[in-house]
């Protein structure tokens, strides 16, 4: 088998999302291996399920082959054999050799082309994780096409790099349905090389942003096929784009993906600097990835490898932080990093009821308060899509500004907290905490009107603290700054 080799320097390069044509050719030719091998690894168990042979020399099969949908089906099979169980499709290969070629979307500019099949029939394509749409119509097959043929121009002209990752990395497009917490959903597999599940984008520029997204995730399951990059990849943390807490694995992943993200809207704002969603999505993800890499490769988790890719990675971001963001954009970007941190933490960290008796106990007794607890993390709920309707606002704010604090249903603390009276919305969000204890946003905004470092610090510690105490009329500022002393 064709031995998978890199360089120093491109291994560096991937590591700062800049990777190649010869480097997207070595991690194809690498998965094209590790399909070959998992249905040589079959064929000796039961050579029945693969009876059409792993023959490369035609096109209809090397098609199949390199099918994301055969890496899924291969990687299952081989479990459920080695398990002893029945494998789900036994006559998956025959069956997708004989069916038609999926309808594609396609776009070319300046000499380079994106060309991406539909995959919206397959069963299997729901092993991606998110919900497969049905079949789409023509109609919106021609949404689809639209979208891309408005974002490759974009793509071509002003991010080249992250358009042959796209033209190299990606082949498929598993549509999905949405879901109505979040703008739109995506995902990828490391069992299905090139393909993307994805909702319907909005428009060009969506459509660009997830697939430069998850371009950046193919590559690097291709980069983990080849390397280990985690000594514990199942250490879990804190990671900025999700609720739940991410094994180290999938921090890695977000950080990759988020960097060329970072990288977009780097260009995008330098390109308009006066388009305030790129400034603010440029200097919220460039902290946040910076700030991401540096804890990992603190954490110890990271291989020799791992810790060579991440230094790559948080040397790019860092490089970024000399540019400007207008002042009022960068506190924003600031405090919604903030923000998520603080949901996070009042979603995943639990105080022992013991600790919160303890501390409320003192309250009410007037007494010093006691040292402060420790908070555990929690485990089991699964994935969490994040969604902040704080977050919602300040986009909106940006897209059209005004807009947001005009709307008379908004709630007061986030109407003033956007026109910058930082003072009323504190005010406002502690009235919402006497009112329901649990509200998590009246938490977070309260601690980002105050500035409470106790309430930036420990915010689920003082949260679960006032729960105990039952007092409904206590406000939540007095009983932070007791507890700090």
């Amino acid at each position: 088998m064709h031995p998978h080799t890199l360089t120093d320097a491109a291994f560096a390069a991937l590591g700062a999302g800049r990777s190649s044509a010869p480097v997207h050719a070595e991690l194809r030719r690498a998965q094209l291996g590790k399909h070959l091998l998992l249905l040589s690894r079959i064929a000796r168990i039961d050579p029945s399920l693969v009876a059409t042979g792993p023959d490369t020399q035609t096109e209809q099969h090397a098609a199949v082959l390199t099918d994301p949908m055969t890496g899924l089906w291969a990687t299952t099979t081989l479990a459920a054999l080695r398990a002893g169980r029945a494998p789900e499709s036994p006559g998956y290969l025959g069956g997708r050799l004989a069916e038609a070629p999926r309808r594609t979307i396609t776009a070319s500019h300046r000499g380079l082309t994106a060309t991406l099949r539909i995959e919206d029939t397959s069963p299997l394509r729901a092993r991606l994780g998110l919900r497969p749409a049905d079949r789409l119509t023509d109609g919106e097959l021609a949404h689809w096409q639209a979208c891309l043929s408005d974002a490759w121009p974009v793509l071509v002209d002003r991010h080249r790099t992250d358009a042959e990752t796209i033209a190299g990395m990606l082949g498929w497009i598993i549509p999905v349905l949405p879901d109505s917490s979040v703008r739109g959903i995506s995902a990828t597999s490391a069992d299905a090389f090139g393909a993307v599940a994805l909702s319907t984008p909005a428009d060009g520029r969506s459509l660009a942003v997830a697939l430069v997204h998850e371009a950046q995730h193919n590559v690097l399951n291709a980069v983990q096929y080849l390397f280990d990059l985690h000594r514990t990849p199942d250490a879990r943390g804190y990671s900025p784009w999700r609720a739940d807490p991410r094994p180290a694995s999938g921090i890695l992943h977000g950080t990759y993906a988020y960097l060329a993200l970072t990288r977009f809207w780097r260009t995008e704002f330098r390109h308009a600097d006066d388009d305030a969603v790129a400034a603010f999505e440029f200097a919220r993800w460039r902290d946040a990835v910076a700030g991401s890499a540096a804890e990992m490769l603190d954490s110890g988790v990271l291989t020799t490898a791992g810790a060579r890719f991440v230094g790559a990675l948080r040397d790019e971001a860092d490089g970024w932080r000399a540019d400007t963001v207008p002042p009022p954009i960068a506190r924003l970007a600031a405090e919604a990093n903030l923000d998520h941190r603080l949901r996070w933490r009042l979603r995943n960290l639990a105080v022992h009821p013991g600790d919160a008796h303890a501390l409320a106990a003192a309250w009410r007794h007037a007494a010093p308060a006691p040292a402060m607890p420790e908070a555990g993390l929690t485990t089991g709920r699964g994935r969490v899509l994040d969604h902040s309707t704080r977050l919602d606002l300040v986009h909106r704010s940006l897209r059209t500004p005004g807009s947001a604090t005009d709307e008379a249903t908004m709630p007061p603390g986030e109407r003033a907290y956007l026109a910058g009276d930082l003072d009323a919305a504190a005010v406002a969000f502690a009235d919402r905490i006497r009112a329901d204890a649990t509200d998590h946003e009246a938490w977070t905004g309260l601690a980002l009107t105050t500035s409470d470092p106790l309430l930036t610090d420990r915010v689920e510690i003082v949260a679960a603290a006032y729960r105990e105490t039952a007092e409904p009329r206590l406000d939540p500022r007095a009983f932070a700054a007791w507890l700090a002393g």
